[in-house]
């Protein structure tokens, strides 16, 4: 989406910290405010005090977390982590399923050959070094935001074939309780990564969202 993005906006793309070429993470210095705290950090050092924010999955819930820091002029999150209603205990199975393919990726990844996407988001996941850290934290500690402090606009996106994070079941808690007056798009068959799989809607969703 860059391209697009970057036609309207001055863009800054941090790699989030513990993923592959990211801040690094100390061994048992992640906290829950550990990811949001370097990329407020990466927009201090770029001289950047606002901006509009917009991110996928994590990515998307450090976006939130941004905002209630008062970091947002608007969000546009899609499928940010951790929504799932209090009591709905899948969200285990959905951590299980991703340390599974962390350790499937760390041993097929030095085999993946070639320059592709496939090929690059492959080594990305055995790549990253808190992410095993990062999937247990979760599992103890769950995921928290601070909705009454986030005053920006937000957009929330989704696909209905989130294979990840499924629609409507891990969306539910910000539907119900944090963000339910928030602007909510629903993108009929396609999955996790909008920006990946549609790209030019994608975009547009972010740059019909954020000011000029």
């Amino acid at each position: 989406m860059l391209p697009a993005l970057e036609r309207r906006h001055a863009v800054l793309a941090p790699t989030l910290a513990g993923h592959a070429g990211g801040p690094r993470i100390e061994p048992g210095a992640l906290t829950d405010a550990a990811l949001a705290d370097a990329v407020e950090r990466a927009m201090d050092e770029a001289g950047i005090g606002v901006a509009d924010l917009a991110g996928n999955s994590l990515g998307g819930y450090v976006a939130l977390q941004l905002a209630a820091r008062g970091r947002a002029s608007a969000v546009v999150a899609f499928a940010p982590a951790g929504g799932w209603a209090p009591g709905d205990e899948s969200y285990r199975e959905t951590l299980a399923a991703q340390a599974e393919l962390l350790e499937l990726m760390r041993r097929v990844a030095p085999l993946a050959g070639g320059d592709d996407l496939i090929a690059h988001q492959m080594l990305g996941v055995a790549a990253a070094p808190a992410a095993g850290e990062m999937l247990e934290h979760a599992l103890r500690e769950g995921w928290t935001i601070d909705p009454e402090r986030i005053t920006c606009p937000v957009r929330i996106v989704w696909g209905t074939e989130d294979s990840l994070l499924r629609w409507p079941a891990a969306a539910a808690r910000y539907r119900k309780e944090w963000l339910p007056h928030a602007d909510w798009v629903v993108l009929d068959g396609v999955g996790h990564a909008p920006q990946l799989e549609v790209p030019i809607e994608a975009a547009e969703l972010i740059l019909g969202f954020t000011a000029d």
